[in-house]
């Protein structure tokens, strides 16, 4: 029985999957097996995971249609073996003792989760190291709580770094308080926010440390950079979830504007994903959908009711001209950028 289970979804992956798995298979904590679930990939992915599966008796290769990321993380979590749950992209690689030193945090700490710090790498190879959800230390229940749970709730816009973003790949899970909660994975994005929200619900005590124990490479070629025509669906899917995880543990209570606050930072990604370079529409279909966004009830109430300050300088650009129905220069900007 291996002591962690590190799962990682594999789709179109195969110019970074090796980079991946050998940071994983090499890390300084050997008590592990790879999950490689390979999602139905149209290219040679998944010969490439059967290859990797060869070459080291810590690796598993799932194969399975082509269902989405969630779905992959679901079968990798219900096949695990570890008493820990960590998950990697096929795009990204661990530092060489990451889970070492997370592992021995929570040991150290008697929790049931433990968590670091991340380096965000650009294309070109530049890396610039981001702080973990908390300071280094050891949290409880109600720590937690207001420290991840109620800031993924509705503290969601602000400058660059200081948002709480939903990366579960920084993270080290209970396996056992995954699967007697049944947490699951939903949906194609986003899907990462509304596990953390639930899981640390439950965790007893977060142990962290300070280093980065991931690198998080910002691949253009990623679901998060690409136009996503469904995204207004997969955003209302997403909020009733959160609707649910409110009512279910009596969250909000601090934050009356929790809905508004998460509106806004849909809005605003709505926005960019519309007038996406990568979307076939012309410059004013992109224009037309994004002011019928910005016009339903929900965005409306939230664009009423919240002015967000303090974001990064093209965001407060895109909110204030939101803010003043003025949809031409917005797209006029939009256009000048993707040229």
């Amino acid at each position: 029985m291996p002591e962690i289970s590190v799962i990682v979804p594999v789709y179109k992956a195969e110019a970074f999957l090796r980079k991946c798995t050998e940071s994983i298979l090499s890390q300084t904590f050997s008590d592990l097996e790879l999950l490689l679930v390979e999602d139905g990939s149209p290219d040679q992915s998944g010969a490439l995971c059967d290859a990797i599966a060869a070459e080291d008796p810590r690796v598993r290769v799932l194969h399975k249609e082509n269902g989405g990321v969630s779905s992959a993380r679901n079968l990798g979590m219900a096949e695990a073996k570890g008493n820990y749950l960590a998950f990697a992209d096929s795009d990204d690689w661990l530092p060489p003792d990451a889970l070492e030193l997370m592992y021995q945090a929570l040991k150290a700490a008697g929790a049931d989760s433990a968590g670091g710090a991340h380096y965000r790498v650009e294309p070109d190879g530049r890396s610039e190291q981001e702080k973990g959800a908390l300071p280094a230390g050891t949290y409880g229940p109600d720590e937690i709580r207001e420290g991840i749970v109620d800031r993924l709730l509705g503290q969601r816009l602000g400058k660059p770094g200081e948002v709480l973003n939903g990366f579960v790949w920084r993270f080290l899970f209970s396996a056992a308080l995954v699967r007697e909660k049944e947490i699951t994975f939903d949906g194609a994005y986003l899907e990462d926010e509304l596990f953390l929200m639930e899981y640390f619900c439950w965790s007893e005590k977060l142990a962290m440390v300070e280093e980065p124990v991931y690198y998080y490479l910002q691949n253009p070629a990623s679901v998060t950079r690409r136009y996503l025509p469904d995204y207004m669906d997969t955003f209302t899917r997403f909020m009733e979830q959160k609707e649910a995880l409110v009512q279910r543990f009596g969250l909000g209570g601090e934050q009356p504007l929790w809905r508004e606050n998460s509106n806004w930072a849909g809005l605003l990604i709505a926005i960019g994903n519309e007038f996406a370079a990568s979307n076939p529409a012309g410059l004013g279909e992109k224009r037309r959908r994004v002011k019928a966004i910005c016009q339903r009830p929900e965005m409306a109430a939230a664009i009423a009711a919240i002015q967000p300050q303090d974001l990064g300088r093209n965001k407060q650009i895109v909110a204030d001209l939101v803010r003043k129905g003025q949809f031409m220069p917005l797209s006029l900007l939009y256009a000048a950028k993707n040229r």
